[in-house]
């Protein structure tokens, strides 16, 4: 797949876990963020383990160990050889947390990890370098009471190229606060890209979401991408919720903005995952490619809104049989399932790609 669309809707965990068969299938869509001081909660690993939040504390300490050794003078080699300590068991800490504790593949998924800025300034921006080396995509800098300028301040300790950074703030009357408009010329030359935490009544999308035609329009060659991770206030039906996310996506362009929601279940990923895509087929089916993780080819069969929701349930190969005229559950009789690894789909938005794993010799999908 030469193309591939980087707008479709992804899991923010904000407070659900993440290390949960169910929670770990929905990174399969390739894309996840992560909130390390909410998600995990204090739920721990086992017994006699540190929990997530423990865990997470400690690789900041590490980082502010770190920062505090001197290295400025070249000729002390102790102390080059103590940062450098620091800095790679950091990594090694991040690196177990990520992939044991979190259950995140970073191989395959990007993932996106939420910083406060008082964790960046304290480890001198050690802590988003950390994270980076471990595997994850981007550093998502949270901005707190409007205080956008100490945000940028973190932005700059990080020294992170500004294609890796995320500036995030959470909306109020307004999807673009005034704290935010005053200080764009400055976010621009730092972050690529703008992240909206926005919780929204369904009634009033249609009016929410025209700010962000405006800033489409004002952000034109600038090389700014905007993410809305978007929350409801109280429950929402599926119609709504894919209503909404559609309305958003048809603002975007296909490699200027994305969604992300915030802790959703499978049913509720899926299909804003499908309202995104579109077919011109007239039984509405997708055409899927499966191949493995070295992109060797297994099959092309076709995929349904159904299949997609449960393929995110059980992160398996799930696709739909039009032969049978339901699902198929690859493995369900012969015992050959495919591990879920990611769905891509390409820039038109009207075919997709399973990665998988097949287990057992059959080499087919």
């Amino acid at each position: 797949m030469a193309c591939v669309h980087h707008s479709l809707p992804y899991p923010t965990f904000l407070h659900a876990h993440t290390a949960t068969s169910a929670a770990r299938a929905l990174s399969g869509v390739g894309r996840v963020r992560i909130h390390p001081l909410t998600c995990p909660g204090v739920e721990g690993r086992s017994a006699d383990g540190p929990s997530p939040l423990v865990e997470y504390e400690r690789i900041v300490e590490r980082n502010v160990q770190q920062s505090r050794v001197d290295d400025s003078d070249k000729s002390n080699k102790e102390n080059a050889k103590l940062r450098k300590r620091y800095m790679k068991e950091g990594v090694a800490m991040a690196q177990r947390y990520l992939a044991q504790t979190l259950g995140l593949d970073v191989s395959v998924a990007s993932v996106e990890i939420v910083l406060s800025i008082d964790s960046v300034l304290k480890t001198d921006g050690c802590l988003a370098s950390c994270f980076l080396d471990a595997g994850c995509s981007h550093i998502v800098v949270r901005v707190k009471g409007g205080e956008v300028a100490k945000a940028l301040e973190a932005c700059d300790v990080t020294r992170v190229p500004r294609e890796r950074l995320i500036l995030q703030w959470k909306s109020g009357e307004r999807l673009f606060p005034e704290s935010v408009q005053s200080q764009m010329a400055a976010i621009e030359e730092r972050v690529g890209t703008l992240s909206i935490q926005h919780t929204t009544p369904v009634a009033s999308e249609k009016l929410e979401w025209e700010e962000l035609k405006t800033w489409k329009q004002s952000s034109k060659g600038k090389d700014l991408r905007c993410i809305v991770q978007l929350s409801f206030a109280g429950d929402v039906s599926i119609d709504d919720l894919s209503a909404t996310v559609q309305s958003i996506s048809k603002v975007f362009d296909e490699d200027t903005g994305a969604i992300s929601l915030v802790d959703p279940t499978a049913t509720q990923l899926g299909m804003s995952y499908a309202a995104c895509l579109k077919t011109d087929r007239a039984d509405g089916f997708y055409p899927t490619i499966v191949v493995t993780r070295s992109n060797e080819a297994l099959g092309l069969v076709y995929s349904s809104k159904e299949s997609i929701i449960a393929a995110l349930e059980c992160g398996r190969g799930v696709y739909w049989s039009r032969s049978r005229g339901g699902l198929w559950r690859k493995g369900d009789t012969s015992g050959r399932h495919q591990t879920l690894h990611k769905i891509d789909a390409d820039c038109d938005g009207d075919a997709l790609r399973f990665m998988v794993t097949q287990h057992g010799e059959d080499r087919k999908a």
